[in-house]
């Protein structure tokens, strides 16, 4: 096996070391990573839309439009049954 220069020896070592000191602290959770998941959760709850009045307005235009949707589909077919009696 050949022998490693001074060098390569001492990038070896700091390789080596650097992960042994890096990978525990990974593990550890600080007060940045717990603030961040805070952040990170708050901004998840802006995008769920709350009871408020905006809300109601939206669900409300949604329920005429269906229903509106609803009449329609069911004039449409009110038209073919009438259009398939006639000769």
């Amino acid at each position: 096996m050949k022998q490693m220069k001074f060098g390569q020896s001492v990038r070896a070592f700091m390789i080596v070391s650097a992960c042994f000191f890096a990978l525990p602290g990974c593990q550890k959770e600080g007060p940045l990573e717990k603030a961040g998941k805070e952040v990170d959760q708050a901004f998840d709850n802006l995008g769920q839309p709350k009871d408020g009045p905006a809300e109601q307005v939206g669900q409300a235009l949604d329920d005429v439009a269906e229903k509106t949707g609803e009449q329609i589909e069911k004039a449409g077919e009110q038209i073919q049954d009438a259009t398939k009696d006639k000769p």
